[in-house]
């Protein structure tokens, strides 16, 4: 049965909804979990790698993050491909003002007087050493500004430069090999990510040496680079269904109109 043009631009809202909705929940999450610092060597039971960049030997130490940023590189592309250069645009500005709002919340409840009993009933760990709920509490959802400068302003960037570069390769590839511009695209943005978010958070703001900031974003990107490949399954698997839930023919006429409105 044919779907009717009420019926496909329902289904055009509604994935573009979960889209965003996929995109906006991991895209903060990733700011709120990123305080936490993991050894990539340690979950894999390696010893550190000691890699030596610009004189600075180091280890693949990453923000927690990471972990589920990957998930936001497959959003924007998906965005991309169906919405275009605009879909991104504005799920990543709602993002950023959402991100905003978060962390003036978290300032404000952080600044509250902690209720005696709270602190008393959670004043030792588990093991019986001292414990301070409140301090960990504000050490944990309390970032730095910087920090949050740092990481607004490299994700805006790095966003509406994703979008940039995937339909400048779109010019050449037309419909086909979208591992290609998916993954030119993101290689490209987070490689800008990497570098504004140190920057801008550790350079301008804090007292690292721009050896330092460079050497730190170098184990970033070859993190993402590694992951921007990976993914490439994932990124074929997404099409797949949403072809299958559009309709392969109002699934191509979306992804032409997208790529139309993009040059414009």
């Amino acid at each position: 049965m044919p779907t009717t043009a009420t019926t496909l631009e329902k289904k055009k809202t509604t994935l573009f909804l979960v889209l965003s909705g996929i995109f906006l929940a991991n895209a903060l999450l990733a700011e709120l979990i990123g305080v936490k610092i993991f050894s990539g060597e340690a979950l894999l039971g390696l010893p550190g790698a000691q890699l030596n960049i610009l004189g600075s030997k180091l280890d693949f130490n990453l923000t927690a993050g990471v972990i589920i940023w990957p998930v936001v590189f497959v959003t924007t592309d998906i965005i991309n491909e169906y919405f275009g250069k605009q879909g991104v645009k504005k799920v990543s500005i709602l993002t950023v003002l959402l991100i905003l709002y978060a962390f003036l919340v978290i300032t404000i409840v952080t600044g509250l007087p902690p209720a005696k009993f709270w602190v008393e009933l959670n004043s030792t760990d588990p093991q019986g050493n001292p414990f301070n709920i409140d301090f960990a509490f504000n050490s944990i959802y309390r970032q730095g500004l910087g920090i949050i400068i740092g990481s607004v302003v490299a994700f805006l960037i790095s966003q509406l430069l994703d979008a940039s570069v995937f339909h400048w390769l779109r010019k050449y590839t037309g419909s086909k090999k979208i591992w290609l511009r998916a993954t030119g695209s993101t290689l490209v943005s987070q490689l800008i990510d990497s570098l504004v978010v140190l920057f801008v958070a550790f350079y301008l703001f804090g007292n690292w040496s721009m050896e330092l900031v460079l050497s730190v974003a170098a184990i970033n990107y070859i993190y993402k680079f590694c992951i921007a490949i990976l993914l490439t399954p994932v990124l074929y698997l997404a099409h797949y269904l949403i072809d299958s839930y559009l309709g392969h023919h109002n699934a191509d006429v979306l992804i032409e109109n997208a790529a139309v409105e993009s040059e414009t």
